[in-house]
């Protein structure tokens, strides 16, 4: 059945860090990545007489949509609508998650069936990681294999529901941008070549450690193995953003007061500048938050989310008006 109108909303990620940056088994990256309910993009898309964007990110979205339109074959004349969205080049996948969120909308308005993989594929999305997409499908927390000899997707071989009672502290720097586009890709190309033993010991602590610790919502095991991967990931990509594992010195600060506090798997979601820790309960959360805000450098947020462990949300119709 062909729709009028549809509403998509999708959450933002984390992009926890790296497998093996070392390629020497034949596959390249792989990636373990957490959907979180902090930041979300939603978006409308409808018939009209021509196409159309307004609202947040109307260049990139108009771009994307028109390209979906050709790629999927569609009649471009739709109104697009980015009610909300995502920070952009804030380490949270903004790109990927409108980027996909635009085509879902364009398939259900066709009435076609929903394929967040090709989708990602055509729109040039995880080029190095795979975790947008899963994501974008099906939220949790999710490890993919990195890329291979085949021009494909990478594809996910772990999803696990996120702890419930779990909490995941972010520390948000808005304004700062993070390494992307051009710079990003020049940065990859002239770090030098990652350690194969670095890379054996991030997938042992992914597979014996991180895995494990979030089956059994053993906090102490999942944030120990999360910690150890952002040290050797971080340090790798330091010379890219000024020496440092993190891309905001105020950012580091308030991570390293959050460690002090007792927050676990202290890190930066991919370039930053956002930084994350986890905490085994709300009330510890807001309590570890607000005490780490009293020291808070002006500029830095500090927010409290909940994993996600669903979904995009694709709807027929535009969102209801508040009364």
């Amino acid at each position: 059945m062909r729709l009028n109108a549809v509403t998509v909303t999708t959450a933002a990620r984390l992009h926890l860090g790296f497998l093996d940056l070392n390629g020497d088994l034949g596959r390249r990256f792989g990636s373990i990545g957490l959907a979180v309910e902090a930041f979300e993009t939603s978006l409308t898309l409808r018939g009209d007489t021509a196409f159309s964007a307004h609202g947040f990110e109307r260049e990139r979205g108009a771009a994307l949509a028109l390209r979906c339109a050709a790629d999927l074959g569609l009649d471009p004349a739709k109104r697009l609508d980015v009610l909300k969205a995502i920070p952009a080049h804030a380490g949270l996948g903004s790109g990927t998650q409108l980027a996909l969120g635009i085509a879902a909308a364009f398939r259900a308005l066709a009435g076609l069936a929903p394929d967040s993989r090709s989708d990602a594929l055509a729109l040039e999305r995880g080029a190095r990681s795979g975790i947008g997409a899963a994501l974008f499908a099906s939220g949790g927390l999710v490890v993919d294999a990195g890329r291979g000899a085949i021009d494909a997707l990478p594809p996910v071989i772990a999803r696990l529901p996120f702890p419930r009672d779990w909490r995941v502290i972010l520390v948000t720097h808005p304004g700062l941008k993070g390494v992307h586009g051009e710079a990003e890709r020049r940065a990859f190309a002239d770090l030098p070549k990652f350690a194969a033993d670095k890379a054996a010991e991030i997938c042992r602590l992914t597979l014996m450690q991180i895995l494990p610790g979030a089956a059994e919502a053993d906090l102490a095991a999942f944030g120990d193995g999360i910690a150890r991967v952002q040290e050797l990931v971080g340090d790798y990509f330091a010379p890219a953003q000024g020496c440092a594992r993190f891309a905001s010195p105020a950012v580091a600060r308030v991570a390293a007061r959050l460690a002090a506090l007792g927050a676990r798997g202290i890190g930066q979601s991919s370039w930053g500048p956002t930084g994350f820790a986890f905490v085994a309960d709300p009330d510890e959360a807001e309590f570890v938050a607000a005490r780490a805000r009293q020291e808070t450098d002006s500029g830095v947020e500090i927010l409290v989310s909940r994993g996600r462990d669903r979904g995009a949300l694709v709807a027929p119709g535009l969102p209801a008006i508040p009364s």
